[in-house]
């Protein structure tokens, strides 16, 4: 793994928060698309179709020259690695994950990765381990805690278990990896490439896609493209930028919100109240990420003063 170095100062400071937001707004978003589509498409199918969106929508970067490749063999490996990792493995675990789980219980084991990313990146990166950073972590995995508590069926098997906690660490070690990567690759070329193993290591999933593809309604269809083109390639470009200038421990952290606002985009889209102990644990989850993310925030604004 190359040195880890620190994130480089932006000449618009609040710039790389903007994207940290639209990028949980997105996020956010896909929890209900992946609970609406997957009904009809399997995981592979659903990763797939995803990702050939997603590809698509990257091409024209690729044929305007803003596409960088790796300039050594290692690069090369770490960049694809952690494409197949992300964009490939990651999905279809989280996706199969939820045939065993509801949605909230499935959240709430992913967003264990913050937590492991805070720890992580403090020993590995050299980002330090703020007590702050820490205790906002809790208090919003708490408010998770009661939103799951509050929305879950207590439908809940063995192997959704083990899907949920192996979603959790592919994605904290897909952060991790990502992080010292982009000292030495911009984040838009890493992006565009990491997307395209992710899909190649996909495509053995082409003919389940094929069959489905007959069988699933227009909506459900839609609501996978329209993932590909916001929550994955706009997301991902955004959360590259984003994680490019800020700590990874302090950025991952802002994903603690992602539940709050899915509590509340299922409210608004799918007509789902939320009972009072979700609406709490949403306001946890927003006051933990406030503790954790907020000072780093305003340093930065303040220093760039």
């Amino acid at each position: 793994m190359p040195s880890p170095v620190a994130p480089a100062a932006p000449s618009r400071p609040a710039l790389p928060w903007l994207a940290a937001a639209a990028v949980m707004l997105l996020w956010a978003s896909s929890f209900i698309v992946i609970r609406f589509s997957g009904a009809h498409l399997s995981p592979g199918a659903m990763t797939l179709l995803r990702m050939v969106t997603a590809a698509a929508v990257m091409l024209p970067l690729v044929l305007t020259g803003r596409v960088r490749t790796p300039r050594s063999g290692r690069m090369w490996a770490g960049v694809l690695a952690w494409g197949v990792t992300w964009f490939c493995v990651y999905s279809v675990v989280l996706n199969a994950s939820e045939l065993f789980l509801d949605p909230a219980t499935a959240a709430m084991l992913v967003n264990l990765a913050p937590l492991i990313v805070a720890v992580a990146s403090g020993v590995l990166l050299g980002e330090g381990l703020s007590p702050r950073l820490l205790v906002g972590v809790v208090i919003a995995l708490c408010g998770i805690g009661l939103i799951t508590l509050a929305t879950s069926t207590g439908h809940v098997e063995g192997p959704g278990l083990v899907l949920g906690l192996l979603a959790a660490v592919l994605y904290a070690g897909s952060v991790l990896g990502q992080k010292p990567l982009l000292a030495h690759i911009d984040s838009t070329s890493m992006t565009v490439v990491g997307m395209t193993a992710g899909m190649l290591a996909c495509l053995p999933f082409a003919p389940q896609l094929v069959a489905e593809l007959g069988r699933a309604p227009a909506s459900a269809i839609a609501a996978v493209v329209y993932m590909g083109v916001l929550p994955t390639a706009a997301a991902f470009l955004l959360w590259g930028y984003a994680l490019t200038h800020t700590p990874a421990g302090v950025l991952t952290s802002s994903s603690l919100i992602v539940p709050a606002i899915t509590v509340v985009l299922a409210w608004t889209i799918l007509g789902e109240v939320p009972p009072p102990l979700a609406a709490l644990g949403g306001v946890l989850c927003l006051t933990g990420a406030a503790i954790a993310i907020l000072p780093a925030m305003l340093a930065s604004l303040r220093s760039r003063t």
